[in-house]
């Protein structure tokens, strides 16, 4: 199962759940984001060519993330850029999610561990604006 969550014609994040199988390569961010996304499926046998990669500048505006919920279950809370909730996902083990836009908070439901990647170097204080969270009856989970 794939989820694209959007506000506004613009997509703030990518769900892969843990379900999600097809053959192949099949990559679901577009080539203007930060971070690619992709799902592979090969078979017993199938060689990547080994290779390094070349230096190339880039010049990122927006930090993108993505993260693995290796156990545990987690609950999502999506925000637009103003910083307005607009709704909740529940994230399980083996789940990921790519954080492409707006806004995003986290509750975990049960003892969870996660793995995230970014683009870096991190840039403490100055990388993220913290905001308000919301309270138990805003909640929509979807």
């Amino acid at each position: 199962m794939l989820e694209f969550i959007s506000d506004k014609n613009k997509t703030l994040s990518i769900i892969i759940r843990v379900q999600y199988q097809t053959d192949g390569i099949k990559f679901f961010t577009p080539p203007e984001f930060s971070q690619q996304l992709a799902y592979m499926n090969r078979s017993k046998g199938y060689i990547i060519p080994p290779h390094v990669h070349n230096v190339v500048e880039r010049k990122v505006y927006l930090t993108q993330e993505v993260l693995l919920i290796k156990s545990g279950k987690v609950r999502v809370d999506y925000f637009d850029d103003e910083k307005q909730y607009l709704e909740s996902r529940i994230l399980n083990q083996g789940d990921v999610v790519l954080f492409s836009g707006g806004g995003h908070g986290f509750y975990m439901i049960e003892d969870s561990e996660i793995i995230e990647v970014k683009q870096g170097p991190y840039s403490g204080d100055s990388d993220k604006t913290r905001f308000d969270s919301i309270t138990d009856d805003q909640i929509k989970v979807k």
